[in-house]
């Protein structure tokens, strides 16, 4: 059994393509529709509350990515300023000491005490595998979550990882942890623009776009659109960047072009077709809130790599 909090979608696209499942735990109410009709294992449900006696000795790999609002760039990064309250919160849990509530009362960003809430996990659980995700500037909490996982007998690794670097058209650098029991652990390494290597991939070519040919949407005022093109956020680079990543472009290359969602999720790694459910702002924001799926594939490949069948292995090599 593969546990997978603070769910969402990218990384359960990742694990299907190596022929793995998770049960996800995930408290929007779209993002579970969607998950569902892409046929994941889903239980809604508020992760910090939900008990863990019912994964105990059944679990193999844990999968953690909190939202990560109050430490981002586009937001105040609030969550900055709680990153001691942060430490010691998972200090406390990593000894069996539940402070959430007390710490969580105390943050600027009420947010930001989640980002410890992957350590209750941890300590109940004891997978055999662990994966964390996370926007970079959280790569300290992960070096903590390293330190007290090597106490406990594990392998872990810390580090940022692009998505540029595993053949999708932007630059989204995630902060990643990868910890086993039963081996070493490794972060992946990058599939496109090393030495001998393809080069990393334009976003305009991977979302088919030529630099004049795709016309922008036809759009009303206050943001309502009509036909079959929905704008993306409110303006096209900066809603790019606060969603998706850096786009593959200059300011002003594509000027007036707005991503649909079916855009961003092919930018994220998304297969085609896939099928996102609620209004258009949940659907975006499911599609951006994802871990890039082929970020996904490459993580759990080098981390789970004996619990996937050779086929598949050999498939993906």
């Amino acid at each position: 059994m593969i546990v997978h909090g603070f769910a969402g979608i990218g990384w359960s696209e990742g694990l299907a393509e190596l022929g793995m499942r998770d049960i996800g735990l995930e408290l929007d109410a779209a993002a579970c529709r969607t998950r569902v009709g892409a046929g994941h294992a889903t239980v809604r449900c508020d992760v910090t509350q939900y008990p863990t006696w019912m994964f105990k000795v059944r679990t193999t790999g844990g999968i953690w990515s909190p939202p990560c609002p109050g430490f981002g760039k586009s937001g105040k990064k609030l969550g900055l300023q709680d990153l001691p309250l942060v430490h010691q919160a998972i200090e406390d849990l990593s000894r069996g000491k539940d402070t959430r509530a007390a710490i969580g009362a105390a943050c600027v960003d009420e947010r930001s005490v989640l980002t410890a809430e992957p350590m209750r996990w941890m300590y109940d659980l004891m997978p055999e595998w662990i994966c964390l995700e996370q926007v970079p500037s959280v790569l300290p909490v992960w070096q903590q979550y390293a330190a007290v996982l090597q106490r406990w007998g594990y392998s872990a690794s810390t580090g940022v990882v692009d998505a540029a670097g595993y053949g999708l058209g932007q630059n989204r650098k995630r902060a990643v942890l990868v910890a086993s029991r039963a081996r070493e652990a490794l972060l992946p390494a990058p599939t496109h623009g090393g030495l001998g290597q393809p080069p990393q991939v334009a976003m305009a070519d991977v979302i088919g776009w030529g630099y004049t040919q795709r016309p922008a949407p036809a759009v009303t005022g206050g943001g309502t659109y009509t036909g079959g093109a929905e704008p993306f956020g409110n303006g096209t680079r900066q809603a790019m960047k606060r969603h998706i990543g850096t786009p593959a472009w200059r300011d002003r290359d594509l000027p007036h072009l707005r991503p649909t969602v079916a855009e961003c999720a092919t930018l994220q790694g998304f297969r085609p077709g896939f099928q996102f459910h609620g209004r258009a702002g949940e659907q975006h924001l499911q599609v951006g809130n994802a871990v890039a799926v082929a970020v996904a594939v490459a993580v759990a490949l080098v981390r789970a790599a004996a619990d996937i069948p050779a086929r598949v292995l050999a498939a993906a090599a």
